[in-house]
C-alpha cells in the first residue's frame, strides 16, 4: 500500500510539472525565465525520485523508507501552508496522503517487509 501512495504522489508531481512547463511554454509571465525552468527540472527530478522510492518500497528494500519518509514530511510542510494560506482542497489533498504514508511506514507489517538489504547477488 505505501508503494501505491508514493507511486501516486509521484505521479501527482509529473502531472504538476507537465502543467507547469505547459504554462511556461505558452508564455505565461514569470519573474524569471530560468527560475522556472530550475524550478521545472525540480519537480521532474523529485516525481522520479519517487517513482523510484515507490519501486523500491514495492520489492521490499528498507532504504526507501527514509526516503519516502523526507518525501512526506516535505509534504506536510507544503500542505499546512496551503491549506491555510486560502486553498484549503488543495492543501487537503496533500496532507492526507502524507499522513497515511507516515502512518503506514512505521507498520510492523511495512518494517517487516521492507527488511531487505541491498547489495550483491548471492554467490554459488
Amino acid at each position: 500500500m505505501i508503494s501505491v501512495v508514493v507511486a501516486l504522489e509521484a505521479a501527482a508531481l509529473l502531472v504538476a510539472a507537465v502543467w507547469y512547463g505547459s504554462q511556461l511554454l505558452s508564455g505565461a509571465p514569470v519573474l524569471s525565465f530560468w527560475g522556472a525552468v530550475f524550478t521545472l527540472g525540480l519537480l521532474l527530478a523529485f516525481s522520479a525520485w519517487l517513482f523510484a522510492v515507490a519501486v523500491y518500497l514495492f520489492r521490499g528494500y528498507r532504504w526507501p523508507r527514509a526516503g519516502a519518509l523526507v518525501a512526506q514530511l516535505f509534504t506536510l510542510t507544503i500542505g499546512f501552508p496551503t491549506m491555510t494560506g486560502g486553498y484549503p482542497w488543495t492543501g487537503l489533498a496533500m496532507l492526507l496522503p502524507a499522513v497515511v504514508a507516515i502512518v503506514v511506514l512505521f507498520d510492523k507489517r511495512v518494517i517487516a517487509f521492507a527488511s531487505r538489504a541491498g547489495g550483491a547477488p548471492p554467490a554459488l
